[in-house]
């Protein structure tokens, strides 16, 4: 196993992804002062966003069964726990794209490689604010 998300397993059957990208950002806003520089103050983390990406032969991987099951979850808009292969956990994303690229088709119109990418958007929890919040008024 690869990767968990949800109910649905990255594995060399399913979605075998060749990348993962991880983008973290923070965020900080410029406060103009009168006769000084500006003063830059830290106002809390930003978007996290994950980004897989990988080349499908669906005579050996995975294709569009497992591409479909992932098409489903995101249509649903909910956030779903990710967690890799060693056990981190990465948190509640959702599905914010799926891109296909399917190329060398057979005589029947069936792609025999299938490049994807998909796009995940970390998702905080209630929970999640709450604590933050909490951390940052004492």
């Amino acid at each position: 196993m690869m990767m968990v998300f949800g109910l649905f397993v990255f594995e060399l059957r399913t979605l075998p992804y060749q990348q993962l990208q991880l983008s973290r950002n923070w965020r900080h806003v410029k406060n103009d002062r009168v006769g000084r520089s500006a003063k830059w103050q830290y106002v809390g983390a930003g978007e996290n966003q994950l980004t897989l990406g990988g080349l499908l032969y669906p005579e050996i991987t995975g294709g569009n069964l497992s591409l479909g099951a992932v098409s489903t979850m995101a249509y649903t808009g909910l956030a779903w726990p990710l967690i890799d292969g060693v056990g981190s956990i990465y948190g509640m994303y959702v599905i914010t794209g799926l891109q296909e690229t399917h190329q060398e088709f057979d005589r029947y119109g069936k792609a025999k490689k299938i490049e994807f990418t998909l796009s995940l958007q970390h998702q905080l929890r209630s929970e999640e604010r709450r604590v933050g919040k909490e951390c940052r008024s004492r």
